[in-house]
């Protein structure tokens, strides 16, 4: 078994930024640190970025809430302290006075409040002689609100503010705020001043406060990106040379142990892990040793039989032929000897075949067969015995007449096999013989109609010595061996041989072959599935019986 590796993501593909959703996912699926670093840096990046715009957003409010409280009393005292001095003047219809109180009054105000951003008009808009002109420094009248001017207008004790923009440098707008309310003038009523304020300020303080708490806030996620990286490190690093150990040692590396450093959980779990691989390799070892002893038995058991099972061969074949002459018990007894010393010298062959493939020393004499051709040979020399079971054996080709390299004896074996076992277990009822091909390999199906395996069967049907139904008579002289060698014989040749069963449906053996030179690949070209519920062969329309075919039918 050869351990699988991930391929490893390489700069040049990080290059095309079209494969990055790709190799993103890839390395999600694939990488516990990406995927816990990944987690790390957006929690983390997520929990900044709260933290820090609700700090922004805190300081923002404080910074205007408290220039907006300044600017306020600034100008409650202004107008506090106007409005003393306007309370005792006497102007006595003069609108020069009155003139001149006005306009040291808005100075006073400006100077008072801080601010050169004034604008002052009457509310009353009866007419007077001598209530001075309406006043505006700093153009600002334009940005007054109608809103804010109502306001002022319909209560004369409260002050009332509100957000603007003002004209900056270079024609840009800074942030402002405008603030109004009534002054009583003698004689001629209340006028509604406005008083404004950029917050240029405050704003600087507030953009360098927010480019601190990003620069901390990126400083923050790339110390616990390094912090993240270099713990999850020395998390996942034994944790591979761990996977990687384990995935050698499957792949027969007895030898492979991890590295143990200190004495933590990790070097623990090294320890363990080196032990378990010396046990396993020492077991391993012993179970080979006791296996080549059990091969070497059976090789020498199967050797050393071969002659005297030849001298009882002869002795039985000799008795098996003049038994007309004995009376009818030894008559028998011989008939019985000559039947089961055959069946001896088919099991004794049968146990140095699978010595040969224990050893490793069975060779493929190859040469240019049609599998077709091969399969009708099969059927013929098979046809005896399925008259005697009262079974049709049927043959369909659509392919599989071109030669292809392979061994034929060993093939026909196979097949004889699987023919074999479908007529004892076929129950009498047809079989099919499927023969198909296409670029890449050959195959032959062999179908019965029988009472067939439960699917528990069908993983074991390969296994030596073993029968499905132990109390089922064997007719045929088998020796259970036949689909252990029949199995080895199809992987020699590259191939394939794979069973579908079921109880009441019958069974069916597929063998695929490739074509010389070419490795299987891909799909059979005969299902092993027949998929063929509720269908009787007469309704198929596609088998002939063996009969009608001779040699070199391409029917």
């Amino acid at each position: 078994m050869t351990p699988t590796t991930a391929s490893v993501p390489t700069l040049t593909g990080w290059r095309d930024w079209r494969a990055w959703p790709q190799r993103v996912r890839y390395a999600w699926r694939r990488s516990l640190r990406f995927r816990t670093l990944a987690i790390t840096l957006g929690a983390t990046a997520l929990a900044i970025l709260v933290a820090f715009v609700a700090m922004a957003l805190a300081i923002q409010n404080d910074l205007f809430e408290s220039r907006v409280q300044q600017v306020q009393g600034s100008v409650q005292r202004a107008t506090e302290a106007t409005q003393r001095t306007l309370n005792a003047a006497q102007v006595e219809g003069d609108a020069v006075a009155l003139q001149t109180l006005y306009d040291n009054a808005v100075d006073a105000m400006s100077r008072q409040a801080g601010t050169d951003l004034i604008a002052g008009f009457r509310v009353s808009g009866a007419p007077s002689a001598i209530a001075p002109q309406d006043v505006q420094r700093g153009e600002i009248a334009g940005l007054i609100t109608p809103g804010l001017r109502a306001a002022v207008q319909r209560d004369g004790e409260q002050r009332w503010w509100q957000s603007i923009a003002l004209p900056g440098p270079g024609g840009g707008a800074v942030p402002g705020v405008v603030i109004g309310q009534q002054v009583e003038f003698p004689e001629v009523g209340a006028y509604e001043f406005y008083f404004a304020y950029d917050l240029a300020a405050e704003q600087q303080t507030l953009q360098f406060v927010q480019v601190t708490l990003w620069l901390v806030g990126a400083g923050l996620v790339l110390l616990i990106a390094a912090i993240s990286w270099v713990v999850l490190r020395s998390v996942t690093v034994p944790v591979a040379e761990a996977a990687h150990t384990s995935a050698t040692l499957a792949a027969g590396d007895l030898g492979v142990r991890l590295p143990v450093r200190g004495e933590d959980e990790f070097a623990t779990l090294g320890r363990s892990f080196n032990a378990m691989a010396d046990s396993i390799e020492s077991q391993i070892k012993e179970l080979a040793e006791l296996s080549l002893v059990q091969q070497r038995f059976v090789s020498d058991v199967s050797h050393e039989l071969r002659t005297p099972l030849t001298t009882i061969r002869l002795a039985s074949d000799m008795l098996n032929d003049q038994r007309e002459s004995f009376d009818p018990t030894t008559a028998r007894a011989a008939e019985l000897l000559h039947a089961q010393v055959q069946r001896f010298e088919t099991l004794l062959t049968d146990l140095l075949e699978i010595s040969r493939y224990d050893a490793g020393s069975v060779q493929l004499e190859y040469e240019p067969t049609s599998l077709a051709h091969l399969a009708e040979d099969v059927i013929a020399s098979m046809q005896q015995l399925a008259e005697q079971h009262g079974t049709d054996v049927r043959l369909v080709a659509p392919g599989g007449y071109s030669p292809v390299e392979m061994d034929p004896r060993r093939v026909r074996r196979v097949v004889r096999n699987l023919l074999g076992n479908a007529i004892e277990h076929g129950e009498g009822r047809p079989i099919v013989v499927t023969v198909d091909s296409d670029q890449h390999a050959v195959a032959i199906g062999v179908r019965d109609y029988g009472l067939g395996m439960s699917a528990a069967d069908s993983e074991r049907v390969f296994d030596r010595f073993w029968r499905a139904d132990p109390s089922r008579k064997r007719t045929i002289g088998g020796t259970g061996l036949g689909l252990s060698i029949a199995l080895g014989d199809a992987h020699l040749h590259g191939g394939t041989l794979a069973v579908w069963s079921e109880l009441g449906r019958g069974t069916h053996f597929v063998l695929t072959l490739p074509r010389h030179g070419q490795q299987l690949g891909g799909s059979s070209p005969i299902p092993v599935d027949p998929g063929d519920d509720g269908v009787s062969l007469d309704d198929l329309g596609l088998t002939q019986p063996i009969a009608v075919f001779e040699k070199g039918d391409r029917r």
